[in-house]
């Protein structure tokens, strides 16, 4: 209890600095990342930044609306997120999976043209690149937009020449409602110490389970098992079988598969066992 009692206080007080820097132009304070090494297998409470008025539609939001966040798997690397806020985020964007409206941001990552495109739709407000065109430099993203802070921890990548490409792919993370959600890109090599440090805690999960082209069913398996995330929620589908993947997982974490298309999420929804969700039309 008194365990309990602390992470809501850090966690309240990491939250209220999040709103002040936000509201001061400066950058936001990381709740995923600040406590998650401090206070393992604690939950957090949730939190709606006060400065964000949510409205949709012209209606206010219940207290349960403004908690929950609407994922859809749309297809290869492509989630769309939506915020409480009305904030509609598309991962891996390459314009040929299509959300069921223009996103208000698009990340990308570039070790295919399938994960990213140089001529996005006009109408997408902001564009976020996994990669820098500066040899030698990391991409780096720390952005409040609405409700949702995105932030993102390079790794190197396999090139076409069979080279290493370093900083080459981008973990996108995004702090939105009290959740730390992340989505792994084209992950090509196991995470190292300081990388884990940087990601800090994740509540959701999308990895790619291609069993090959990424990383191998057994290496991406162990990254799952240690991030070990409440759900997680699996993309970029080939080759071998999706059972190859799961039973890397031999009953350590739940396996179940969404029956609607759109999921619902929020802190007080999570599984209480790590649970691998599989999407429809994945």
């Amino acid at each position: 209890m008194k365990l309990r009692t602390l992470a809501f206080g850090l966690s309240a007080f990491l939250l209220s600095s999040l709103s002040v820097f936000a509201q001061d132009g400066g950058l936001p304070v990381s709740q995923c990342q600040a406590i998650a090494q401090k206070l393992p297998n604690v939950r957090f409470a949730s939190f709606a930044p006060p400065a964000v008025q949510f409205v949709q539609a012209g209606k206010a939001l219940t207290l349960s609306e403004r908690e929950e966040v609407d994922i859809t798997f749309v297809g290869h690397s492509t989630y769309f997120i939506e915020t409480p806020g009305g904030v509609g985020i598309a991962t891996d964007y390459s314009g040929v999976y299509q959300p069921s409206r223009i996103p208000d941001v698009v990340t990308m990552n570039r070790a295919h043209s399938t994960h990213y495109t140089l001529t996005p739709d006009p109408a997408i407000q902001t564009v976020l690149h996994g990669w820098s065109d500066v040899p030698g430099e990391k991409a780096k993203h720390q952005e409040m937009i609405g409700d949702v802070y995105i932030r993102n921890v390079v790794s190197d990548i396999r090139n076409w020449g069979g080279g290493i490409e370093e900083n080459g792919n981008s973990i996108f993370i995004f702090e939105v409602a009290g959740l730390c959600i992340g989505h792994l890109g084209h992950l090509h090599f196991e995470l190292n110490e300081a990388q884990y440090t940087e990601i800090g805690r994740l509540d959701i999960l999308m990895v790619p389970v291609d069993g090959g082209l990424t990383m191998g069913a057994d290496s991406m398996s162990r990254v799952v098992q240690r991030l070990r995330s409440s759900l997680i929620l699996p993309m970029h589908r080939f080759g071998p079988p999706l059972d190859t993947f799961l039973a890397m997982f031999d009953g350590k974490f739940d396996i179940a598969y969404a029956k609607e298309k759109t999921l619902r999420v929020s802190m007080r929804s999570l599984p209480k066992k790590p649970t691998i969700l599989v999407p429809q039309g994945l």
